[in-house]
């Protein structure tokens, strides 16, 4: 297992590897983004009970999904930064943070725009919709603990130990509705039995998952090749000054 990530921790390597996946993921994304939101708004019926106001899930649920397997992407990441010293693991949990906390929020805004016409209210204390409210302040604090320390090991480290502690609660946003007594409704796709849901509103919630999966991809690479160039301008910089220094006291020695 070593061996194998190591192969892909040469950041010379990874910048290739993103060069030729990135405009894949980007053109995928744009591709099916139209597709997904005018099946959605257009294409899908509404819902005999809930009207209109169903084609919220078709943002609601993708970003939820979404939020979650960010949040996995990111611990095993922290996972391999800390077992196997693994340089690129590190870059790509602190560049998927923000892209997992976007999705939390995303998802909980819309959760939100769907009870108020569904139960009534904005916000309840609901099981699922408090574990996701604990995901997003997760996200919050692992983005915040790297700047908390002078030393930015320190930092990597211990925001990597918070998103390792932190995803136990992945499961538990997974299973709330079957634990215990909640408004949030059960699963409806991902079932033993099959899904629920009909294939008329089942189509366009996948093509509008893998738009939002395409899309995390995308941002990823972006963010994390953003990080290698700034980690390479600044080894410039302090090479540069360290032959400033020499340069400098070679001058006084005369």
């Amino acid at each position: 297992m070593a061996i194998f990530l190591h192969r892909f921790a040469n950041p010379a390597r990874f910048m290739r590897l993103s060069r030729v996946v990135l405009p894949w993921a980007a053109g995928l994304t744009l591709a099916l983004f139209p597709v997904g939101l005018w099946l959605a708004l257009v294409g899908s019926p509404a819902d005999y009970q809930q009207g209109d106001s169903v084609r919220i899930m078709y943002v609601h649920v993708p970003a939820a999904w979404m939020a979650m397997f960010v949040y996995g992407v990111m611990a095993a990441a922290s996972a391999v930064a800390l077992i196997w010293r693994h340089p690129l693991a590190d870059i790509a949990a602190r560049a998927a943070s923000p892209i997992g906390a976007g999705f939390t929020f995303v998802a909980l805004a819309t959760g939100a725009l769907w009870g108020q016409p569904m139960w009534g209210t904005w916000w309840v204390w609901d099981a699922r919709l408090t574990s996701a409210l604990i995901l997003f302040f997760l996200y919050l604090g692992h983005m915040a603990i790297y700047d908390a320390f002078d030393d930015p090991t320190k930092g990597a480290r211990a925001a990597a130990i918070l998103a390792l502690v932190g995803a136990i609660n992945v499961p538990i946003i997974h299973f709330s509705v079957d634990w215990w007594n909640t408004l949030h409704q059960p699963a409806s796709v991902f079932r033993g039995d099959g899904p629920t849901i009909a294939a008329s509103m089942l189509w366009p919630l996948g093509i509008m998952a893998l738009a939002f999966k395409s899309y995390f991809v995308t941002i990823l690479l972006v963010r994390m090749r953003a990080a290698i160039n700034a980690a390479k301008i600044r080894g410039l910089r302090h090479a540069q000054a360290a032959d400033s220094d020499i340069g400098l006291g070679a001058e006084i020695s005369r």
